[in-house]
């Protein structure tokens, strides 16, 4: 299996604990599980999976932590690396900006060389236009962990699972 480390940036803990979950489902260790506003992005070298989340506040925008980080990692050469995305947002209140967090990760990492897996369909959510969909599919998976407590945990199982087959 690939060496995979699980960066996060969470301000009330709800993406802190999705991380450990989907580290937990992945059997990633805690040592590999990094928030990102107390780590260097040189740490993303050692990986070979990346897998990156952010909630998403405000009008749309990515969780504090994330944006030294993100310009750290951004001028990186990331070429031979794969990368999973994923979110935490609000549908019910900010449908229009749901989960754009992983949206601005995605678009700021593309010129990086790394590969992006994990995409998710779209269908069964429920949100305006989210910045994290392109072309019709999803860039990573999206979550609403206080508005629909059963569902995410379903949608990351199903998920992590699909990226073992990737990885």
């Amino acid at each position: 299996m690939k060496k995979i480390g699980i960066f996060y940036g969470s301000t009330t803990g709800t993406t802190e604990s999705v991380a450990e979950q989907i580290a937990s489902h992945l059997g990633v260790g805690s040592s590999e599980v990094y928030n990102v506003g107390n780590t260097d992005a040189k740490v993303a070298e050692e990986y070979e999976l990346l897998i990156l989340g952010s909630s998403t506040w405000g009008s749309g925008e990515l969780q504090d932590d994330w944006y030294d980080f993100l310009e750290q990692l951004a001028g990186k050469n990331l070429s031979g690396k794969k990368i999973a995305l994923f979110g935490c947002g609000d549908a019910m209140s900010f449908g229009s900006t749901f989960c754009d967090a992983v949206g601005i990760i995605y678009e700021k990492l593309q010129g990086t060389g790394a590969t992006f897996i994990g995409t998710a369909d779209p269908s069964d959510y429920t949100y305006d236009a989210p910045t994290a969909e392109i072309d019709g599919t999803l860039v990573g998976i999206l979550l609403e962990e206080n508005n629909d407590a059963a569902t995410p945990a379903l949608r990351y199982k199903t998920w992590t699972d699909a990226l073992q087959n990737k990885i």
